[in-house]
């Protein structure tokens, strides 16, 4: 028997206690993998997720390769016969604070406020891996014929280092047919998309040190290096900053042209300036042409600076030649490019320009293509259609999910994606927030996905 509409509707009210209980549980724990003191806080969140998956009638376990974060790997097995599919979430967060941040609310504590729950982690990836979760409880009460593996991580938020290594160690448990992710953007609430690509991530930061200590401008400035003036300097010679358009030589040479097909696409998006601008709290963006503003959030590298730190920062002018800053930045890679290349082509590029300057880089995650065709793509097109009435389009998620790649390599499975968030949920910004409209409509296309899945 199918499910209909209005009783998984009614399984997503009567569990709606459950969702909000367990998200508070899991918010409240500042699992931020970034930093080192909170490590304890990642092991934490780890162990909840293995306790709720197990609560939930599940088996769970956690995996790690040297000591580092864990891996949480669930099962609800139905019979060896039967399609498997993964649903992967990641558990780790973004740092947050309401002294240095206008949070209205404390990030690291559940507020609700009506429909809309606020804190680090409702929306990336917290409430919808509960959501998940709770599709997968429908299906399994339902006695839905697919085996459901839950796939959780904590250092996506870091690029996942050591998520591929980890994998592989779990082997054989691993296995599956194919792989959902929910981490993903809809256009806006009356446009549901699913994602048909995401761009890479490499971080690079440059640093400069010129003299030991603080020194009085008035007796050393003219003749003193001001390292924050000559990395902003720097940032100048990369990027222009008005337009985004990176000057190093090189650059561009593996960006892919968008087709005629895909152009279509995202002219048929559905996509608003207006309401891109109002849900994220924009003042003013270097273009308004919708076309343009698409290509630049999914098809267009970036080079961006987040942060340049040195010199004093407290109230009023100290005036000091500081001795040392840090340039932080990072770019966004489409199809085909390579962050080691992009490292090799800026090193030189700098060595040429500030010799010592220093250079340090992380492992970076490629861009990845994905599907927008075959059997699971269309299970969560129903799935989603299902739950909220309209039928999904397909974009590029602007994003990186480092793990996802590394999935089809070592899974060897079509992976897909069914994200719930919307662009004003906040990812990474303060007052992050998730709703329940789409909590409780992607309860029900969970259900419905997996439903589909076990006719596959």
């Amino acid at each position: 028997m199918a499910f209909s509409r209005p009783q998984l509707e009614r399984f997503a009210a009567r569990e709606r206690d459950r969702f909000e209980d367990m998200l508070k549980d899991f918010v409240e724990v500042p699992s931020v993998s970034a930093d080192p003191a909170h490590k304890p806080d990642v092991e934490r969140v780890a162990e909840l997720g293995a306790a709720t998956l197990r609560a939930m009638g599940g088996r769970a376990e956690l995996h790690r390769v040297a000591g580092v974060s864990p891996v949480v790997l669930g099962s609800f097995d139905s019979g060896p016969e039967r399609p498997t599919i993964t649903v992967y979430n990641h558990l780790d967060v973004q740092p947050a604070s309401k002294e240095t941040e206008p949070w209205r609310s404390e990030p690291f504590r559940l507020t609700k406020q009506g429909d809309v729950y606020f804190g680090r982690g409702t929306t990336d990836d917290k409430g919808p891996a509960l959501t998940a979760l709770l599709g997968a409880r429908a299906a399994i009460e339902a006695g839905v014929r697919v085996n459901i593996r839950f796939l959780w991580e904590t250092e996506e938020e870091i690029g996942s280092p050591h998520f591929a290594e980890t994998l592989r160690a779990i082997g054989p448990s691993a296995k599956t047919d194919a792989v959902v992710v929910s981490d993903t953007v809809w256009i806006s609430r009356s446009r549901p998309s699913l994602s048909a690509g995401l761009r890479g991530l490499q971080r690079i930061s440059f640093h400069l040190e010129t003299a030991e200590t603080d020194q009085h401008s008035g007796t050393t400035g003219g003749a003193a290096r001001n390292p924050v003036a000559e990395l902003a300097q720097l940032a100048s010679e990369i990027f222009d900053a008005k337009t985004g358009r990176v000057k190093v030589p090189g650059f561009y040479d593996d960006v892919e042209k968008l087709s005629a097909a895909q152009i279509k696409d995202f002219k048929a998006a559905g996509f608003s300036v207006k309401s891109f601008v109002s849900d994220h709290g924009f003042k003013s963006i270097r273009t308004k042409d919708p076309l343009e503003v698409m290509k630049r959030i999914w098809a267009m590298p970036t080079f961006e600076v987040h942060g340049l730190v040195g010199g004093y920062t407290g109230p009023g002018v100290k005036t000091i030649v500081p001795p040392r800053a840090e340039l932080k930045c990072s770019m966004r890679l489409v199809p085909k490019m390579k962050g080691e290349k992009l490292v090799k082509l800026i090193k030189a590029f700098v060595k040429k320009r500030h010799p010592d300057v220093r250079i340090e880089t992380d492992p970076g995650a490629p861009a990845y293509k994905g599907i927008t065709s075959g059997p699971y793509v269309e299970a969560a097109k129903r799935g989603i259609q299902f739950a909220f009435g309209k039928t999904p389009v397909f974009v590029r998620e602007g994003g990186t999910i480092g793990a996802v790649l590394s999935m089809e390599q070592i899974l060897k499975c079509p992976i897909v994606f069914l994200g719930l968030s919307l662009p004003h949920h906040g990812y990474h910004a303060p007052n992050e927030n998730f709703d329940w409209g789409q909590a409780g409509g992607g309860i029900v296309a969970f259900a419905k996905f997996f439903e589909e899945v076990a006719k596959v």
